[in-house]
């Protein structure tokens, strides 16, 4: 039988702290918060390796969902310097892990959510853990969640193949938008609205599941 705990320390320090992640709130809440709980039955003892997670089984209809690697989903959110009283969009929270790490950190987030069967998994888990400053809601992804905007912070939990606009459009002057940038070389980005310009540069080398809707629109060619 797996030791969780003991594999949860050792994801922190092997995988996290090892990583420039010195935020130690955040590094509390990873330590206390069980992943194996958002994980499918044949994924639990997988829950502290340095991988992407299969959130379900593959279906011809639709993409496959994941927890992305816990050291690129850290460094993800200590850049968006989430503050005490911070909102916070959860932008495809799958089962809810990141929204589980974020509320530790946020006064409250919105956790979106498009999978219903994930959706619903989400809300159980959170309340199963007792988290009680977030709310979990259904759309396209890509859409964000304009009714509870603007934000401080935006985590995407995956991958995107153009600046997410629409999602830009939903933070606050000084909110920040992180998430993976895949190219030639995947890059982790930080986006930040200052004055009503938003501008994006790249923290750090990292890869991800594409999340749906973020695909890069086709190329009209004459």
């Amino acid at each position: 039988m797996t030791d969780f705990v003991a594999a949860r320390r050792m994801m922190v320090d092997g995988q996290v702290r090892t990583s420039d992640v010195t935020d130690l709130r955040l590094i509390t809440a990873m330590l206390a918060i069980p992943r194996e709980r958002f994980l499918p039955p044949a994924q639990k003892s997988f829950a502290y390796f340095d991988l992407d997670l299969p959130l379900g089984a593959q279906d011809e209809k639709k993409p496959l969902r994941y927890l992305i690697k816990p050291m690129v989903l850290a460094k993800l959110i200590q850049a968006a310097d989430i503050r005490d009283g911070d909102h916070v969009l959860d932008v495809g929270c799958g089962t809810g892990y990141s929204t589980a790490l974020l509320a530790r950190l946020a006064g409250a987030v919105v956790a979106l959510e498009e999978e219903a069967a994930l959706a619903r998994q989400a809300q159980e888990n959170l309340q199963a853990l007792g988290v009680a400053n977030v709310q979990v809601v259904s759309g396209p992804l890509a859409d964000g969640f304009p009714s509870r905007a603007p934000y401080d912070a935006i985590l995407l939990n995956g991958a995107f193949e153009a600046a997410p606009a629409t999602l830009l459009g939903q933070l606050r002057d000084g909110g920040r938008l992180c998430g993976v940038m895949r190219g030639a070389a995947g890059k982790a980005m930080l986006y930040r609205s200052t004055g009503g310009v938003v501008s994006g540069r790249p923290i750090f080398d990292a890869a991800a599941p594409l999340l749906p809707g973020f695909a890069q629109p086709p190329a009209f060619v004459f």
